[in-house]
């Protein structure tokens, strides 16, 4: 008699291998194509059998250890709608295709390929502004922080359903913030259009600048909001880009560029970025568990939309805590293992209205020991700075609002209390 074991065995036998075209094109379209693809953040294409057949054993290795699709959250804590991670079943087919030499199959079976515009994740801009001129990064040092200041000629406000920033050399492009500043702001007021300017690591856009429309950095995705949301670029706005530029080993130029996409109808509500952070600390040396904490109380109903968690090459881990008027806590969002590489967003699938008078609390923990192979410097004390080799703490999250919300009452004022920066966590 056959035992249960022996069928299994002999059923996995005769499941046929995976092909290529067949089995394999479906899951890198729905999981990989949109940054493994010529232009885009991965090191290399899966568009065709002949690109992605030579990196097959890595490709099975990188999903068993669940490495690739890149995800951080940990999955005890909230529900988020672009979870990208595999099915046991999906990491079970590629890895067969794999094991077995990774065959192509017939090319008759694949799916209909994806289509890209132009490069643009979010389709064809209705206005694209670009830098005039490229930026030349050395081949080694450190590179000051730049703010290009690039005029917008809107002469109305302007509603944006979608921002795409795309950096025209990813090598040496760490980030790009796409502020916008309103006419008679008095923030690089004397900087020449197109020209860069040197960001001074202790100057700020906090207070200067209206907001941010956009950015770039690995991982994180191109806004694109839907649901009658749209964000808001009052008229005669300037764009002041924030560049960080980091050396490769070779001299490289850069022309990043910024594409959107106007709202085709008054937008229902307002998409608005908040922050929740703290930038007054000291990372002793060698600490390898140092807690810092942060805390705002929102000062109206809000339907909270996503977070996004910034650390540097130091940060471990970082953790949103809600806590309601009436004392009650819930913890929305919690990334044990904090990947500098990745600044992904987590954007929520179900929305939640959170009441006025909650505070969000954000915790964070950073590695300055030895032990961390990403320490720039473990004898080094650490402070808020802009350079990766200097620290961040900030939260951000992301609201849905009325067209007509005054932005006054997004956030209470807090009343002064003692600092919890290194408190505990050791």
């Amino acid at each position: 008699m056959l035992t249960t074991l022996t069928l299994l065995t002999l059923a996995a036998q005769a499941a046929p291998t995976p092909q290529f075209h067949k089995d394999i094109v479906p899951i890198l379209q729905a999981r990989c194509q949109s940054c493994h693809r010529p232009g885009e953040a991965a090191p290399f294409s899966m568009l065709t059998y002949k690109d992605t057949r030579p990196w097959a054993k890595a490709m099975k290795a990188a999903v068993a250890a669940r490495k690739m699709p890149p995800w951080f959250a940990d999955s005890a804590t909230g529900h988020f709608r672009n979870n990208p991670t595999l099915p046991q079943k999906e990491i079970d087919t590629l890895s067969q295709w794999a094991d077995n030499g990774a065959p192509e199959g017939n090319p008759a079976d694949a799916p209909k390929p994806l289509a890209f515009t132009n490069g643009w994740n979010i389709g064809q801009p209705d206005a694209v502004f670009e830098m005039p001129t490229a930026f030349e990064v050395p081949a080694k040092g450190s590179v000051d922080y730049q703010w290009i200041v690039i005029p917008t000629g809107f002469k109305e406000d302007k509603w944006l359903e979608a921002v795409e920033v795309r950096p025209g050399d990813r090598s040496v492009v760490h980030h790009v913030i796409a502020f916008y500043r309103r006419p008679g702001s008095k923030w690089l007021a004397d900087a020449p259009p197109g020209v860069p300017v040197p960001k001074a690591s202790n100057s700020s856009e906090t207070g200067m600048s209206d907001g941010s429309i956009g950015g770039y950095v690995p991982g994180l995705p191109p806004r694109a909001l839907g649901k009658g949301r749209a964000l808001l670029l009052p008229a005669n706005s300037d764009l002041v880009l924030q560049l960080h530029y980091t050396a490769s080993g070779k001299a490289a130029k850069d022309q990043t560029k910024v594409g959107i996409i106007f709202a085709k109808q008054a937008p229902k509500e307002r998409h608005i970025g908040i922050a929740v952070g703290n930038g007054k600390f000291v990372i002793p040396p060698g600490d390898p568990n140092y807690r810092v904490d942060g805390e705002i109380t929102l000062g109206a109903d809000l339907r909270v939309l996503d977070f996004t968690p910034h650390m540097h090459l130091r940060g471990k881990s970082y953790e949103y805590t809600a806590i309601f008027p009436d004392g009650r806590e819930e913890k929305l969002l919690s990334v044990p293992k904090y990947d500098f590489n990745w600044q992904l967003t987590y954007e929520l699938a179900e929305e939640r209205v959170l009441p006025k008078g909650t505070r969000i609390h954000a915790t964070a923990y950073f590695d300055n020991s030895p032990n961390n192979p990403f320490n720039p410097d473990p004898k080094a004390e650490v402070r808020f700075g802009d350079q990766t080799w200097d620290e961040m703490m900030v939260g951000f999250f992301s609201v849905a609002v009325p067209p007509d919300f005054n932005l006054r009452n997004l956030i209470q004022q807090a009343p002064p209390k003692p600092p919890a920066t290194g408190a505990g966590g050791r």
